[in-house]
């Protein structure tokens, strides 16, 4: 699909994270075989002990991997603050840190790579602002997102709400001077994607323990496929081509977030709240409100002839389309809940006037302190500035 050297520069361009990464590997193995020790001793002598109960202490596939994913997970304060987990340093950054002649030759091979420039400075830079400003925002709003709009806990919901912020960064990214402007809206897009695809490869093909993830483990959505007594079975991994096929899905609904939301910033509100109700809150009730008395569907939404839902819509069949459960989640109210479409006008008014105040905030600073400044004045507020949500985000 992609050339040789496409793959080649990708590669090199994260080459400090693959350092990383094969630190963190190298210190896995290394607990990995200590923890195997001990499971080996626990074992021998509770052999010799005459217990008939199994010792809490032993652990289990399933502890294990409950663990590991707690351990790369993004953690929330008592005070809403989110604690995103730092790497472990691996063995070729503390000889760097420790040796002046490795940090010096160090610095050479990097020097003669491009690490130095522009384009490959942006890499690096944008990497953090993902990381920490965009993949961060659908856990410090996880209770608004889920309760407020009743978005399911899926990684659907988690894409969607990423997306919104990735955009709202890209808006102003774009107002980088050149050659800025668009090295970091593409690295960005690079680095997005790539979590993506690591997310759903984690989701429909998983490993017992799971993989070191590209960012970081999040408690907004569930995996199905990780089964509770932590042993996979024999076929639960898809195939390549689904994952593919995935991929296509959300580039398509990136694109189509992206062009409306666009639009709704150079109009008017209207517009945006449109796009909002759309792409955010699922269009619910698109179609019309299901009243007590009425025989709606189990799956009643908004077709989407864009963005990877619909695969033919020329031979489309509305009726069978809106009552298929396109997997995301998303349908309308059932007549019993029909009052929750009153507080619909309130949350679109939240998040355009929060969309609006973002966007605006993030125009005044500077181009200096978006690329080589801290990251604490980049990231997003509240959505509801003036509600302490501390403890309904826990």
């Amino acid at each position: 699909m992609f050339p040789s050297s496409y793959l080649l520069r990708r590669h090199i361009r994260h080459l400090p994270r693959a350092i990383s990464t094969a630190g963190v590997s190298r210190t896995r193995l290394l607990a990995t075989q200590n923890s195997r020790k001990n499971l080996d001793a626990s074992e021998s002598s509770s052999q010799k002990a005459e217990s008939s109960s199994p010792s809490p202490s032993t652990p289990t596939s399933s502890s294990t991997t409950k663990h590991e994913a707690k351990k790369n997970s993004i953690q929330v304060g008592e005070d809403g603050s989110l604690q995103v987990p730092e790497r472990p340093k691996s063995w070729l950054t503390h000889k760097v840190e420790t040796s002046p002649t490795v940090k010096y030759w160090f610095m050479k091979v990097m020097s003669l790579l491009g690490y130095h420039s522009p384009k490959q400075r942006a890499g690096l830079r944008t990497f953090l602002l993902y990381e920490r400003v965009c993949a961060v925002t659908p856990d410090a709003e996880k209770y608004f997102w889920q309760n407020e709009c009743d978005l399911p806990p899926t990684f659907q919901s988690w894409f969607i709400i990423t997306n919104l912020h990735f955009w709202m960064l890209t808006v102003r990214l774009r107002a980088l001077p050149e050659p800025h402007g668009r090295f970091y809206v593409q690295f960005l897009l690079d680095h997005f994607f790539l979590d993506i695809e690591d997310r759903i490869r984690a989701i429909l093909q998983p490993a017992i323990p799971p993989r070191d993830p590209y960012t970081f483990f999040t408690p907004f959505y569930i995996n199905p496929n990780i089964p509770k007594d932590g042993k996979l079975k024999r076929g639960s991994r898809a195939p390549e081509r689904l994952v593919t096929r995935q991929m296509k899905i959300f580039k398509e609904q990136w694109m189509g977030m992206g062009m409306w939301f666009d639009y709704g910033l150079v109009t008017n509100d209207m517009e945006l709240a449109s796009a909002v109700w759309r792409n955010l809150l699922g269009a619910r009730g698109s179609q019309g409100i299901a009243y007590p008395g009425s025989n709606p569907p189990k799956f009643r939404r908004g077709v989407n002839l864009v963005g990877g839902k619909v695969e033919n819509p020329e031979k489309i069949d509305l009726e069978k389309e809106q009552s298929r459960d396109d997997g995301s989640g998303v349908h309308d109210y059932p007549p019993e809940e029909i009052d929750k479409y009153v507080r619909y006008p309130e949350l679109m008014l939240d998040i355009v006037t929060y969309m609006r105040r973002e966007i605006a905030r993030l125009e005044k600073i500077s181009d200096e302190e978006i690329m080589e400044g801290g990251l604490e004045a980049l990231q997003f507020g509240k959505i509801r500035p003036h509600t302490n949500n501390t403890e309904k985000s826990s």
